[in-house]
């Protein structure tokens, strides 16, 4: 009797330690490529991206979006500018450090930027003075850094989100034409 007590306990025990959810894969992280195609269409006027340089510091704003790309700096400006360009909503206002024009060795890096950029507009402006000009909105506005690996200095590209369907000019004409009414 007591076999088939201990029997029937174990077979007890053993339909009852069944799996709920079954087994649990191992999931992949999306690379930095996926994170920022989910993140664009988001993004709007008045947000930054920042593809920034390995010692850029993780802030405590919670407006501060980071993501790691442990990818070469040209390779990231690539890609976000090709996204930006696909996107109907945004464009690009491009910053850069002043002080990278004084940086030795900084000259293929430029030159690779200004590829990437094709003729866009970059405004140079003491790194100080970007900081200064992105904490106004950062406050409000989210601000996605791509953390890259690059370890020349004063080599991040700052870019605020304008809109890419009504330009100032356009803002301009309707607050003209709303004051003579």
């Amino acid at each position: 009797m007591k076999s088939y007590f201990r029997l029937a306990i174990a077979v007890i025990l053993l339909f009852s330690c069944k799996m709920e959810n079954g087994p649990v894969a191992a999931v992949a992280k999306p690379s930095w490529q996926l994170q920022l195609d989910s993140l664009l269409p988001l993004l709007g006027h008045r947000n930054w991206i920042i593809i920034a340089d390995e010692a850029f510091p993780l802030q405590s704003s919670p407006g501060m979006v980071y993501i790691n790309t442990g990818a070469a700096m040209p390779e990231v400006a690539r890609y976000t500018v090709q996204g930006l360009d696909r996107s109907t909503h945004v464009q690009p206002i491009l910053y850069m450090d002043k002080e990278l024009l004084y940086v030795p060795g900084a000259a293929a890096y430029r030159d690779t930027l200004q590829q990437i950029f094709k003729g866009q507009s970059v405004q140079t402006l003491l790194h100080d003075s970007v900081f200064s000009k992105m904490d106004k909105t950062a406050g409000l506005f989210k601000v996605v850094v791509l953390k890259t690996n690059s370890t020349l200095a004063y080599s991040s590209v700052f870019m605020s989100l304008d809109c890419k369907y009504w330009s100032a000019d356009k803002e301009k004409q309707l607050r003209e034409a709303m004051n003579r009414n």
